[in-house]
């Protein structure tokens, strides 16, 4: 990706959509990652496994534990494909089926930004339940970021 944006006929920056390589291509019309200047909006990720080809997505196990860390590691493989980091995320969305996993979930997530994410300061964040993720799946989460 450049770090100059590509402008359109107007002069204002192109809007670049993205699919990291470790992902499945999408079954509809979205990207995984969309920039467009300074503004990096990460698509709802959930804890899929790295992609085989050929091979249907493979949930990353049964716990919750397992999905939310593998669903973090997606939602920073697409911000580095973006050109961002978590140093840049300044909203995180999360989805959870169960109201009963939000204190796991927020030890995990708690453990993830302090230690691998490595950030000094976390993002404002917003945390609901949603049943709609396909049979399962716990957790989806979405980012978005603003690139210096």
């Amino acid at each position: 990706m450049s770090d100059t944006p590509a402008k359109n006929p107007a002069g204002t920056p192109s809007r670049t959509a993205f699919t990291p390589p470790t992902h499945t291509v999408p079954p509809a019309r979205f990207s995984h990652g969309v920039r467009k200047g300074n503004i990096l909006q990460v698509a709802g990720q959930v804890g899929f496994l790295p992609a085989v080809p050929g091979q249907p997505p493979t949930p990353a196990g049964p716990s919750l534990r397992e999905q939310t860390l593998q669903t973090l590691a997606n939602v920073e493989a697409v911000l580095r494909e973006g050109g961002a980091s978590w140093e840049d995320v300044v909203m995180v969305r999360v989805y959870l089926t169960d109201t009963g996993h939000f204190a796991e979930f927020n030890e995990i997530y708690d453990e993830y930004l302090a230690g691998p994410a490595g950030l000094t300061g976390p993002p404002a964040a917003r945390t609901t339940v949603y049943v709609g993720l396909p049979a399962g799946l716990l957790v989806e989460i979405d980012a978005m970021a603003v690139v210096d």
